[in-house]
């Protein structure tokens, strides 16, 4: 438990999750344009491949059609994850501070590389498992509301796989063995998952002709840049709360 009087302020903390996330989120999209943007230039080519061998009156007029030059998709990725980042890094914040009193930790860094790794795990890695993100090109435009509302909702309750084995840990008892407790934990998690799994439906929608080895370059590749951002998150916020608590110890100590 932290010490009466040393805990930060809610302002404080939210200023250093949005500039963990901001940081985090230029490092993510910096990520995603080296690794990810040549499998989505080759997708995109694909796509215009096919289009050109369709009837004139059914292909798409992708130079006309775009709203955005492929130039301005490229910069607006930067904008886009740098927002993203630091949302979720407020996001982060806000949890810490909600669960503030729950800690078992006086460890205000660890804490947060804690939900960092929880939100990772819950809110990207479950949704990666089941609906992984196609290219350009992969996909039925006529169910894009359903797999973003299915997915959405797997986002949710992969969060509440890992609160389920949150509870699972802490329900077995400090006095109990390590391996009882983290099984305890992952009985939790899993539990949740599998339910999830199961009962949300699943969508086959990859063309049999597209290249297997650019589907899953493209995956992985979205996989990473969701990682970099997450691991950004946490271990920035971690060292600025760490600071935060070295500086409040050492004004109170002297």
């Amino acid at each position: 438990m932290p010490l009466t009087g040393t805990a930060p302020t809610f302002v404080t903390v939210l200023l250093r999750g949005l500039l963990a996330g901001l940081v985090a989120g230029l490092l993510a999209g910096t990520f995603a344009y080296v690794v990810g943007e040549p499998h989505v230039e080759a997708a995109i080519a694909i796509e215009e491949a096919a289009a050109h061998t369709e009837p004139a009156t059914g292909g798409h007029q992708h130079d006309e059609d775009a709203l955005v030059s492929r130039n301005g998709q490229r910069g607006g990725l930067f904008l886009a994850t740098a927002l993203f980042g630091a949302a979720m890094g407020g996001l982060l914040a806000t949890a810490w501070v909600l669960l503030n009193r729950r800690r078992r930790t006086v460890d205000d860094g660890r804490s947060g590389l804690l939900l960092a790794g929880g939100a990772l795990l819950g809110a990207v890695i479950v949704p990666f498992l089941k609906y992984p993100p196609n290219p350009p090109a992969v996909g039925d435009p006529a169910t894009i509301n359903q797999r973003t509302v299915t997915y959405l909702l797997l986002v949710v309750l992969g969060l509440v796989a890992v609160w389920s084995g949150s509870l699972g840990y802490r329900s077995v008892g400090a006095q109990a063995p390590v391996w009882l407790r983290a099984a305890a934990a992952v009985g939790g998690f899993l539990l949740v998952t599998g339910v999830a799994y199961v009962v949300l439906p699943s969508f086959q929608e990859v063309p049999g002709d597209f290249p297997a080895t650019l589907l899953w370059s493209f995956r992985l590749a979205s996989l990473g840049t969701q990682v970099v951002l997450w691991t950004g998150i946490g271990l920035l916020f971690a060292a600025l709360m760490h600071r935060q608590r070295a500086a409040t110890d050492a004004r109170l100590a002297g």
